[in-house]
């Protein structure tokens, strides 16, 4: 008995070596591509909305905040990105939080 419970063990302890987590969901240096909305009280603003847009993550290319939200995310999930506009920031924006909608529609590894 304790042997079989050895073997079911060391099954197990297989199984799970094979189940990272982080294989099927985005990392830094991953390129998501993403669909996404940006509102500003609930409503949509101008120039916060793509289709299928690459964005790799940890490029800096997005305001502070919003990468850093999608880490984690894997293909298919929709998530809500709460971020604070800096301050110099296009003057309809600027200091002003809003919340994008995003899906990730694919993810490339590095």
């Amino acid at each position: 008995m304790n042997k079989m419970f050895g073997i079911l063990g060391l099954c197990g302890a297989l199984i799970g070596a094979g189940c990272d987590s982080t294989k099927n969901t985005a990392q830094n240096g991953d390129t998501v591509v993403i669909d996404f909305a940006g509102y500003l009280d609930g409503v949509a603003f101008d120039g916060g909305t793509a289709q299928s847009y690459p964005l790799v993550l940890g490029s800096g290319q997005f305001v502070p905040g919003f990468e850093e939200q999608l880490v984690g995310m894997a293909k298919g999930e929709e998530r809500d990105v709460n971020i604070t506009f800096p301050q110099e920031y296009v003057p309809e924006l600027a200091g002003k939080d809003v919340v994008f909608k995003v899906k990730v529609v694919d993810i490339q590894k590095k």
